[in-house]
């Protein structure tokens, strides 16, 4: 086993691949934690839980809670140890795991901040097409109660020949 992931030793950033380590679990903390409370595959769970009116429920439908849980749970399984503790035995394995996990919190928790601004940003394009799309309908619609109106008085107008 690698000493560098170990609880409680000390880990050092020299390999971009520890940093990339890093963000690839913020990354997945934030999308399962995303997934969990938000989408609506998991909505019977955060209901059964009381949603948003319980302490339980509560817990279950914030994202940014959630992701404690998550990290908690994955940085001992994936060895992301980027937090170094000098205290030895287990309580320095145990505040290298604890203080591990929030720095994986909090990143997670800026991935999910640029995300939003990213589907914020795909909103306002729907958004704005919906809207000239709509624009164009409404035109067709008053260009056809125009001509609908036009079209009694045509009779008196004479028409141009039609070609053969």
């Amino acid at each position: 086993m690698d000493p560098r992931r170990l609880p409680g030793s000390v880990v050092t950033f020299g390999h971009m691949t520890d940093l990339f380590q890093l963000f690839a679990v913020s990354a997945v903390v934030m999308g399962i934690s995303q997934t969990l409370t938000r989408e609506r595959i998991f909505a019977p769970l955060r209901e059964r839980l009381g949603g948003k009116e319980t302490w339980c429920g509560y817990l279950a439908s914030c994202p940014y809670c959630t992701s404690h849980y998550v990290a908690f749970v994955l940085v001992p399984l994936t060895g992301t140890y980027p937090i170094p503790v000098v205290v030895g035995g287990w309580p320095g394995t145990v505040l290298s795991w604890f203080f591990s996990s929030i720095l994986v919190t909090v990143i997670a928790a800026f991935f999910r901040v640029l995300f939003w601004f990213v589907d914020e940003a795909q909103g306002l394009v729907r958004r704005r097409q919906r809207s000239e799309e709509e624009e164009i309908a409404t035109k067709q619609v008053v260009r056809k109660k125009v001509e609908q109106e036009l079209s009694p008085e045509a009779p008196d107008e004479p028409r141009p020949p039609t070609p053969h």
